[in-house]
């Protein structure tokens, strides 16, 4: 199990975090913390004309968690809050029921196929991308 889960790819992408740290005066915030093992993601972004301008992330997670916030953190400024929203769609989908990985700006979430025979493991690979959502549609009703 652990060989299957935590791939070298897995392990890159857990050991270089972008963006990590917080804004000083985010347009949206958000925590989200996985209630099986304790992982927490925290999202603020900035939005500018309706894309991610500016984004950091706080993640207290295991490998899992890190790898998905990484290809998170590396690849979401100008994203709209659809692309994130289809982003943690087809996350989920690629976890629960077998779909396609993410295409797009997301497309490295492919890496974490694996996860899916490990349904204990799902909640902390969704952490970041659902905190983002929720960070993206605080900013976006907060008309910023």
């Amino acid at each position: 199990m652990i060989d299957d889960l935590y791939s070298a790819k897995v392990l890159a992408l857990a050991a270089n975090m972008p963006r990590a740290g917080r804004l000083a005066s985010p347009h949206g915030s958000s925590e989200k913390v996985s209630k099986l093992c304790g992982s927490r993601v925290t999202v603020d972004l900035t939005l500018q004309d309706g894309r991610i301008a500016d984004f950091a992330q706080e993640v207290k997670a295991c490998a899992l968690g890190q790898a998905s916030a990484a290809v998170l953190g590396a690849n979401v400024i100008g994203a709209s809050l659809a692309e994130l929203e289809a982003a943690r769609d087809a996350l989920k989908a690629m976890l629960k029921s077998g779909g396609p990985a993410p295409e797009g700006r997301f497309a490295d979430l492919a890496v974490l196929a694996v996860v899916r025979d490990y349904p204990a493991r799902h909640a902390s690979t969704m952490l970041a991308f659902e905190a983002a959502v929720e960070a993206a549609r605080q900013a976006t009703a907060e008309g910023t």
